[in-house]
């Protein structure tokens, strides 16, 4: 049974920055895609960022390019998300999800991932 839990979320003026972490228990990172989503009220969660842990393929979505990166320390079976130059429309809940092989394909798909954090905050405001 794998456990991810997030951290680093909270409040930030916009043109500010957050790094999130994803911090994994119960099996290793090394062999799984790991991917960042987030959240709005009644929406779901859309794809925010994702990482091949084993071969270091990386996507992002395109509102997020260029401002996010997300990266992995298998060391520490951790995966982060580094944001930007946040903007008042990135404010939602963050959540951390994991798939059980380390395949990329269609990695947008909610369904796709096994395993699911409880979230983390992000609240970009002035």
């Amino acid at each position: 049974q794998v456990q991810l839990v997030e951290s680093g979320g909270g409040l930030v003026q916009p043109g500010g920055s957050l790094r999130l972490s994803c911090a994994a228990s119960g099996r290793t990172f090394i062999n799984n895609f790991v991917g960042w989503f987030r959240q709005a009220p009644g929406t779901e969660p859309e794809f925010v960022a994702g990482i091949s842990c084993s071969r270091g393929s990386i996507y992002y979505q395109d509102s997020v390019k260029g401002r996010f990166t997300i990266s992995r320390d298998n060391a520490k079976n951790k995966v982060y998300l580094q944001m930007n130059n946040l903007k008042p429309e990135d404010t939602d809940v963050y959540y951390c999800a994991a798939r059980g092989s380390g395949s990329s394909t269609n990695y947008s798909r909610l369904t796709s991932y096994a395993y699911w954090g409880q979230g983390t905050q992000v609240v970009v405001s002035s």
